[in-house]
């Protein structure tokens, strides 16, 4: 088995970019990192650089500007920490981290659309 890797805040941020967007270099990422936040170019370059060396990026270093893109897939991340947050947090339950998310933030109707969808697929069996 595989251990698992815990990307940091600062790290997310960048997966985040390179999960929407693709393969990418320090600049593009750290322009779109900056439509929510400012960081520095110097700082996503390190961060980008500390992700190679954990493997949570690759980077091409073929051509003069870098491109990095991102060896950890979403969901199979996404999952894993929804995991560790559901047992640090809730512990364990289910149940509860639905009932504060939907208690704190209530949906729109496409999103109860598809939580009723994967209720019932649940329910039936599917998942």
């Amino acid at each position: 088995m595989t251990s698992i890797i815990k990307p940091t805040e600062a790290e997310l941020a960048i997966l985040q970019v390179l999960w929407e967007q693709g393969p990418c270099t320090v600049r593009q990422i750290n322009d779109l990192m900056n439509n929510k936040k400012e960081v520095g170019y110097t700082t996503t370059l390190k961060l980008l650089q500390i992700m190679a060396g954990k493997g949570i990026v690759a980077v091409d270093k073929s051509q003069r500007t870098h491109v990095y893109q991102a060896v950890l897939r979403q969901e199979e991340t996404q999952r894993q920490l929804v995991d560790q947050f559901l047992e640090t947090a809730f512990g364990g339950s289910a149940k509860r981290l639905v009932m504060q998310l939907l208690g704190h933030k209530t949906p729109d109707q496409r999103e109860l659309d598809e939580i009723k969808r994967l209720i019932s697929k649940l329910e039936g069996g599917e998942l």
